[in-house]
C-alpha cells in the first residue's frame, strides 16, 4: 500500500440520502457537467470540473435511480420510483416533460442524436420515446428476461445495451427489429455498464469482476477479480491505460487497465460506494456514495500532466491545480436550499 498515491478529493454536499448514479456531459462549449441521481428525490446539475452547484430538478415523488445529460447539455433526464422518466432544460431547471411507466423507472439514456430517450425498469420493457413527439406513444421492447438495472446506447443508437437487476448477463439489441442479437454472459447481475468514449469497449461490473468487451464484435478483451464486491466501474476515456471501481468497501480503487494491477486507494466516503465515472477529459473522476457525498478525485497531479496532450479541459486541469483547496472549500461549505429557484438553472453562478 505505500506505492499507491493518496489523493485528496472535492467533497461535493448537498444530497440528503445515498447517491446511487452520476453521469458525466461531453466536453461542451461552456465546459462539462455532473448530474447525480439520488434516493432523496432531488437530481442535481454541478460544474464538471470544480463541483460547484448549478441547480437542483425539483419535481420527482420518489427517489431517483438514473440520470444523464444529452451530448450538449443543454437538456438533462431523470428515472424515479414515482413511475416517471422526466426531461428537464438543464439552463432553467424547468421540466419539459414526465413520462408515465407503470413501475420503478431504474435506467434512462439519451441517444447519440439527442432526439430519442430510452428507458427501463421494474417493468421488463424497454421503452423508446420521441423526444421530437413527447406527447406521442413510445416504442416498447417488451421481451427482456427480467428487471431492467441498467440501459445505453451503442453503434450509432442502432443497438442498444441492457442488464437486469435479477440475472447475469448484458444483452445487446438491434433497435430495428427489438431483438436480442447477443448475450454477453456474467456469472452475477450487472450493476454496471458502460460504453467507452471512443466506443470501443464496454465496461461491465458484476459484483466480483470488472470485465471489458469489444463494443463491435462483442469478444471479451480483459477480466479482473475485484478485492471487493463492486457496484460500478468505468475506463479513463483518453488513453484507455487506468480505470476505476467502487463498491461495499466504501473505497475507490484504481487499476492498471493492461495488468489489472491496483495503483491507488482513495479512503474518504462513509458508505458503499454505488457509482464511479470518469470526467470526459480523463483529468479527475467522481464518485457517489451511500454516504450522500460526491467526491471528486483528480487523476494525475499537475506534473503528470506534462508531456500528455493537453487537451482543453487536462490544461484547464493544471492551470487550477494551485488553487484546488480554495474550490475544496468552497464545495464543502455548499448548501443546497429549496430557497434559492432562481440560481437552480444558472450555470454562472451569478
Amino acid at each position: 500500500m505505500d506505492k499507491k498515491k493518496v489523493t485528496v478529493p472535492l467533497v461535493c454536499h448537498g444530497h440528503s440520502r445515498p447517491v446511487v448514479d452520476l453521469f458525466y456531459s461531453p466536453i461542451t462549449p461552456d465546459g462539462f457537467f455532473l448530474i447525480s441521481a439520488s434516493k432523496d428525490s432531488s437530481p442535481m446539475l454541478r460544474n464538471g470540473e470544480t463541483g460547484d452547484w448549478i441547480g437542483t430538478f425539483e419535481g420527482h415523488k420518489g427517489a431517483v435511480w438514473s440520470c444523464c445529460l444529452d451530448r450538449n447539455a443543454l437538456r438533462a433526464a431523470s428515472g424515479s420510483a414515482d413511475f416517471t422518466a422526466k426531461i428537464w432544460d438543464a439552463l432553467t431547471g424547468d421540466e419539459l416533460h414526465s413520462f408515465e411507466h407503470k413501475h420503478i423507472v431504474r435506467a434512462c439514456a439519451f441517444s447519440e442524436d439527442t432526439h430519442l430517450l430510452l428507458t427501463g425498469g421494474i417493468e421488463k420493457v424497454l421503452r423508446i420515446f420521441d423526444l421530437n413527439r413527447p406527447d406521442a406513444p413510445p416504442r416498447d421492447v417488451d421481451k427482456s428476461p427480467g428487471s431492467i438495472r441498467t440501459a445505453a446506447w451503442l453503434h450509432s443508437d442502432q443497438t442498444i445495451l441492457s442488464s437486469c437487476t435479477d440475472m447475469g448477463g448484458v444483452r445487446l439489441w438491434d433497435v430495428r427489429s427489438g431483438n436480442i442479437i447477443r448475450t454477453l454472459e456474467t456469472k452475477s447481475p450487472v450493476t454496471s455498464a458502460e460504453v467507452s468514449q471512443d466506443g470501443r469497449y464496454i465496461t461491465t461490473a458484476d459484483g466480483s469482476t470488472v470485465k471489458f468487451w469489444d463494443a463491435n464484435h462483442f469478444g471479451l478483451v480483459k477480466s479482473y477479480s475485484m478485492p471487493c464486491t463492486v457496484e460500478s466501474a468505468s475506463l479513463e476515456p483518453m488513453f484507455g491505460n487506468k480505470f476505476i471501481a467502487g463498491g461495499e468497501d466504501m473505497w475507490v480503487h484504481v487499476f492498471d487497465f493492461q495488468t489489472g494491477e491496483e495503483t491507488t486507494c482513495n479512503k474518504g466516503h462513509h458508505g458503499p460506494v454505488h457509482c464511479v465515472r470518469f470526467s470526459p477529459g480523463g483529468e479527475s473522476y467522481a464518485s457517489g456514495s451511500e454516504d450522500g457525498t460526491i467526491r471528486i478525485w483528480q487523476t494525475s497531479p499537475v506534473d503528470d500532466l506534462e508531456g500528455l496532450p493537453q487537451n482543453g479541459v487536462a490544461a484547464a486541469a493544471a492551470k487550477s491545480k494551485a488553487g484546488v483547496n480554495d474550490l475544496g472549500r468552497k464545495v464543502i461549505g455548499l448548501q443546497i436550499t429549496k430557497d434559492r429557484p432562481e440560481e437552480e438553472g444558472d450555470r454562472t453562478g451569478s
